[in-house]
């Protein structure tokens, strides 16, 4: 089995991806593997049946959600990094969750992805998927969804 050298970690600040990224540490610590951290925040859609709001109130909440996420990621991986001694770096981006944990994946050149499941099931979960379900039905390198 080939070892990792390059793991994609999801994060969506839930337990599920803290769990994730504490699975992805350790295999980390182990293989000597680099961590890319990657939260996406969600396009915001501006138009719900007859109300809208302007391009740039949606530009500005989704600026102000990145710039959030992005300190949060800052010090959560300060932090880690002090603990775990393991080669962490960070990117926060924009747009379609399992999209860009997969275009992470692809400019990191990765060869593991790790993401959390939030264990759903249901009429819900059959017609919206999830996006872990896309990221492993998608990836081009292995994925490890962690419950």
């Amino acid at each position: 089995m080939p070892v990792p050298k390059r793991i994609v970690v999801a994060t969506d600040f839930s337990e599920h991806s803290d769990r994730a990224l504490r699975y992805a540490l350790d295999l980390a610590k182990t293989c000597e593997a680099q961590v890319f951290l990657v939260h996406v925040v969600e396009t915001i859609q501006q138009c719900v049946t007859d109300y809208c709001i302007s391009e740039e109130t949606v530009r500005q909440i989704e600026e102000q959600s990145a710039h959030a996420s992005r300190e949060k990621m800052r010090k959560e991986v300060e932090s880690l990094t002090r603990i775990r001694r393991v080669d962490i770096t960070f990117d926060v981006r924009t747009g379609n969750p399992a999209e860009e944990i997969l275009k992470e994946q692809e400019d990191k050149k990765a060869d593991l992805i790790v993401v959390g499941s939030h264990g759903r099931s249901g009429f819900i979960m059959h017609i919206t998927g999830s996006v872990a379900d896309r990221v492993v039905h998608q990836a081009r390198c292995p994925v490890l969804l962690v419950r």
